[in-house]
Parts: structure tokens; C-alpha cells; sequence
């Protein structure tokens, strides 16, 4: 590799490559027409270095007007490479930010090992809250406290360490869909083809793409998951009984086949929104209410009509993720109801999954009192947030804003 070479690379605020140099085509090994408004500066870096240290680096070079270092890069052809790199805010005619310039040239005179930076401990750690997209468990948590709750105000006891057992199972069934998700959308190319991916509202981790994990090791992943959801399972049937094996199988084999084919029903037309309203409303909620109760059935109608106003709105929360990823499911034929409606018309389903929520909660208080106090209502409070989130969506659905 000759020292003289440089390659000059320019992106926005995401990371697009706007521009790739006659020495960034030398260096990468990748032509303009692979790279240009198709990838991002990031997909030249290992994914660990980019959670660890690339993110300050940009933050630094906007602060301190540059950033320089010695790192390592990647190769079109997964090979690494020593370099040395300064990156400088770009900005337009009135002074405003609207990217990164990076100048990189080679350094002979030392091995990738020698300038790779070091991973920490939280670094890593937070690789595998990527991996198997930690923060949406809040979906799995909440309905599963509720169905708790519920069983609470019915009369029932509530036991804490059958509480944490149940929690647990749900926790496991969830990443493995979750991880099952991200390696059936890597092999039909869907990740691939989405190049206009928006962090946070993104519907898969991207952890296949960034290099944090083989596609291997994301099935293996899912199926070590799974088998201990299952195995967590055993003892909440033997107290609960028979129901919540078939709410657990309803469970896996819905989560499994929203992008596993042969059903793929992200991929159908409404069913992939119908069932995760399902599954993270109603059936989790009355799972959890029957673990509670020993498998009593005498409240479960109210415990399921409790899930509603949940299913809604995680419901929405998988619905919004859908715009920025539009591209690339449209591309591989996931044909969610974004895809089959258009972003722009897709917004009022938002509406629709938004007021649903906050309409069921005002018409179970009003209806059964004796499940739904008066005082949930209080949860409408939260409302005014959503009317914000509504105009974001309104006004940013096609933009990196939305956010």
C-alpha cells in the first residue's frame, strides 16, 4: 500500500456517502456506483469500533472543528488496513452543519493491530444490548406487570418470584424473535436493501451489517433463546397449567414466522401488525394473570381486555418503525401495511393505532368499573405527548427528523 495514496470521503448527518475520491476507490476497493447514497462511512469500520469510539470521534471533530487518530479500516473484500484519518464538519453557505469530511491515508509502517482501538468492557457489553435489541423488552415487561396487576386487584396474591420467572420466560421468547427477525430479513436482503435506515426508529438492530455478529451467530442466538424460553416455561405450565403452553407456541411460531418464511407475516398485509398487537396485548397480558392465579379462569376476559390498550400501542411503535425501513421492504417484498399504503398515506394508521389506545382505556372504565377504576384514566395524560409524536411523524416520516 503506497502512503501517497488519500482518500477523501464526504457524508451527512446519517453517514450517507455523498462523495468517495479516486483514492478512496484505491484504498476501500469499492467503485463510486457501490458506495455513493448506497452505504455508510461506518460500514468501513468494524462495528465495535463504531459503537466504542467513531460516534466521539464525530462529536469531537464538530466540537473541536477536527478529529485525528490512527485506527483501522476495512476493505471491500473484509480485509483490514492501518490508517490514519481526520474528519471535519462539513457545513453549507450559512454556516450550517450538514455532514463529515474524512481524509484517510495508509500507514505502512504499522499493522492493524498495532492502531485498532481498544474495546471496552461497556463497549461490549452494549454490543450485545444491540444484538438482541435490549430496550424493546419494555414491550414484554409492561403487559406481563399488568396481567400481575390485574390479578392483584381481582383479589388474587401476587408472587414475586413466579412474577420474575414469568418475566424472564417472556424476556427469552422475545429476544429470539427478535434475533430470529434480524437473521431471516438478513438472508431475504431486506437489511441489505435498506440503505435509508433511521437510528432510533429502525425495525431491526443492523447488528449482521455492522459486523457485531456472524449470520450464523445470530440464528444461534435465536435457537438458544428460544429453547430456554422454553425450558422457562416448564415450571410456569406445571403451576398455571395447559393455557400457557398454547399462549407460549402461539407465541414462538408467530414471532419465529414474521419474517421466517414460509409465512412471513411481516409480510402480509396487516398480519404482522395484527399479531404483535396480539401477542404484546391481550395474550401476554392473560399469560401473565394466569401464572398469578394458578391457571384460574374466572377473570381472564378482563385480564385480556386489559391487554388492549398495550396492543395498540406497541402495535404503533413497530407500525412507526416501518417508514424509515420502507425502501428496502418494499425492495424484498415485505409488504407491511407501509409498504402496501405509502409512507404518506400509512400516517393516519398511526392515528388510528394511537387513538385506539387511548379509546379503548376511556371505554373500559366506562364499561366495567369493577376491572378498570375510574383513576386509569389518568393514563390519558399521556395523550399530549402523543398528539406531538403524531405532528412529528406528520411532518418528518420521509426525513432522518423523525426522531
Amino acid at each position: 500500500m503506497n502512503d501517497n495514496v488519500k482518500s477523501v470521503i464526504t457524508c451527512d448527518l446519517d453517514g450517507k456517502v455523498e462523495t468517495f475520491s479516486e483514492g478512496a476507490v484505491t484504498l476501500f476497493g469499492y467503485s463510486e456506483e457501490e458506495v455513493i447514497g448506497k452505504m455508510r462511512v461506518s460500514d468501513f469500520s468494524d462495528g465495535q469500533v463504531v459503537l466504542g469510539h467513531v460516534i466521539g470521534w464525530l462529536d469531537e471533530s464538530v466540537k473541536k472543528g477536527k478529529w485525528e487518530g490512527e485506527t483501522t479500516f476495512l476493505k471491500k473484500d473484509g480485509s483490514e488496513f492501518s490508517a490514519r484519518i481526520k474528519i471535519t464538519p462539513t457545513k453549507d453557505k450559512d454556516g450550517n452543519h450538514i455532514g463529515y469530511c474524512g481524509v484517510t491515508t495508509p500507514l505502512d509502517d504499522k499493522t492493524p493491530d498495532e492502531v485498532r482501538p481498544k474495546i471496552d468492557l461497556m463497549t461490549q457489553i452494549f454490543t450485545w444490548v444491540v444484538i438482541m435489541r435490549l430496550p424493546f423488552l419494555s414491550a414484554t415487561i409492561m403487559p406481563i406487570l399488568v396481567g400481575a396487576a390485574v390479578a392483584k386487584f381481582m383479589g388474587y396474591t401476587v408472587d414475586w418470584s413466579w412474577l420474575g420467572l414469568t418475566l424472564l420466560g417472556g424476556s427469552l421468547l422475545h429476544i429470539g424473535t427478535n434475533t430470529s427477525n434480524d437473521y431471516f430479513d438478513h438472508i431475504s436482503g431486506t437489511d441489505e436493501a435498506n440503505y435509508n435506515y433511521m437510528v432510533p426508529f429502525s425495525g431491526g438492530s443492523r447488528s449482521i451489517q455492522m459486523g457485531l455478529i456472524s449470520a450464523k451467530g445470530m440464528l444461534n442466538v435465536a435457537i438458544i433463546t428460544f429453547a430456554l424460553s422454553a425450558l422457562v416455561g416448564i415450571p410456569l405450565i406445571m403451576k398455571a397449567g395447559i393455557n400457557i403452553l398454547y399462549l407460549g407456541i402461539i407465541g414462538f411460531l408467530s414471532g419465529l414466522f414474521y419474517t421466517a418464511p414460509p409465512f412471513r407475516f411481516a409480510s402480509r398485509k396487516g398480519m404482522g401488525e395484527l399479531l404483535i398487537g396480539l401477542n404484546f396485548g391481550p395474550l401476554m397480558v392473560a399469560g401473565s394473570f394466569l401464572v398469578q392465579t394458578s391457571g384460574d379462569l374466572t377473570h381472564i376476559l378482563d385480564a385480556a381486555l386489559s391487554g388492549i390498550p398495550i396492543g395498540f400501542l406497541v402495535a404503533a411503535i413497530v407500525f412507526v418503525n416501518q417508514f424509515p425501513d420502507h425502501d428496502g421492504d418494499k425492495a424484498t417484498g415485505k409488504n407491511n401495511l407501509v409498504v402496501v399504503f405509502g409512507p404518506e398515506k400509512a400516517r393516519i394508521g398511526y392515528v388510528f393505532l394511537i387513538a385506539g389506545a387511548f379509546i379503548s382505556i376511556i371505554t373500559l372504565a366506562l364499561a366495567r368499573p369493577g376491572t378498570f377504576p375510574i383513576l386509569s384514566l389518568i393514563s390519558l395524560i399521556t395523550s399530549f405527548y402523543s398528539i406531538y409524536t403524531i405532528k412529528t411523524l406528520y411532518k418528518y416520516y420521509d426525513n432522518r427528523l423523525l426522531q
